[in-house]
């Protein structure tokens, strides 16, 4: 079978096409003919280094990709040959991803993907749905699960609600009844995050940001889903609520520094999130979740519905990491099976 690999680490030119063996499923595993792979920023910093040394002497990358089951391993249902699924973390802590032909991982981490449901949608799941799941539901008064009415009342700021988490926030905060506003840093941006759901798209850079925001919010914004928490904590100070909390799941710097008074009286909570280390009970309730909104038509892809595709073939994966790199605005897919 085709496989994109790397046995070292640096830019993209590190990954090259070759022959592998086809893998087969252990205990507990399924074999997945892997139809499309996404790519996420999580997949080229590890690549870079960034995330540590080379774990295993020769890496698959990408974590996330969607395909259809064609071989389970003992002690799984055989029933499930033959099942369309979305995959999730295949390479954390793995030496293979999804960048190729067949991959074999724990059946836990394939999950059904309806038939209305294209590949391109569940290969645009996993890292950034979850990550997003987990940063809505980490509030102390809940809710602890995300869908319809789950989120009633409540008002969520999506900062970065062009990029692929705060699209999947967005979507997936407005399927649970949430009043949602993001930031952004274009008008272009702000179109994407209103085509998603949000009711209302600021541009950040602005000197009024605060006031906008709050004049969407006069109470105050009960959760921020923030993905530059250095960059924009006097702006989410500014629009908080009591008792609101700012979930982190990305690193614009090395140190936060907040005002501490201010953040006391209103009992501020500051959650950092990294999806991997998320505790498995707490995994397997959002991935529940995840695939319930799926079922339910509500977490669609698309430049219509906010998130741009931008396709590679697997012999481009480098082009594909290259142009996450690069900041490409929507989500980055390769081909790996022709469509």
């Amino acid at each position: 079978m085709r496989a994109v690999v790397y046995a070292e680490q640096g830019g993209p030119d590190v990954l090259r096409l070759v022959e592998r063996p086809l893998p087969e499923p252990g205990p507990g595993e399924v074999r997945v003919r892997v139809h499309v792979s996404g790519v996420n920023p999580t997949d080229w910093k590890s690549r870079a280094g960034s995330r540590g040394g080379l774990p295993f002497p020769e890496v698959v990358p990408n974590q996330d990709g969607a395909g259809v089951i064609d071989a389970a391993g003992p002690g799984v249902d055989p029933g499930r040959v033959g099942r369309r699924v979305w995959l999730w973390e295949a390479q954390w802590q793995r030496a293979d991803g999804t960048a190729q032909e067949y991959v074999a991982l724990p059946a836990r981490q394939a999950v059904d993907l309806p038939d209305a449901a294209s590949f391109d949608l569940g290969a645009s799941l996993g890292i950034p749905a979850l990550t997003a799941h987990r940063c809505l539901t980490v509030a102390d008064d809940g809710p602890r699960r995300l869908g319809p009415g789950r989120l009633a009342g409540r008002t969520v700021l999506v900062a970065g609600g062009a990029g692929a988490v705060g699209h999947a926030a967005i979507q997936l905060a407005r399927w649970s009844g949430a009043h949602v506003i993001a930031t952004v840093s274009s008008d272009e941006k702000g179109a994407l995050a209103r085509a998603a759901g949000a009711a209302a798209a600021v541009n950040y850079r602005g000197e009024a940001a605060a006031e906008e925001i709050r004049g969407h919010a006069p109470d105050g914004v009960d959760i921020v889903v923030e993905v530059a928490p250095t960059v924009n904590a006097a702006l989410d100070g500014d629009v908080l609520g009591p008792n609101g909390v700012v979930a982190a799941y990305a690193t614009d710097g090395t140190e936060l520094r907040l005002p501490v008074f201010p953040a006391m009286a209103r009992n501020t909570r500051y959650q950092f999130v990294l999806v991997y280390t998320v505790p498995p009970a707490l995994k397997d309730a959002a991935v529940e979740d995840v695939a319930a909104a799926v079922a339910d038509g509500a977490l669609p892809v698309g430049e219509e519905a906010g998130l741009p595709l931008h396709r590679f073939p697997l012999e481009e994966t480098a082009a594909a990491h290259a142009a996450v790199e690069g900041g490409a605005v929507g989500k980055v897919l390769v081909d790996v099976t022709e469509q």
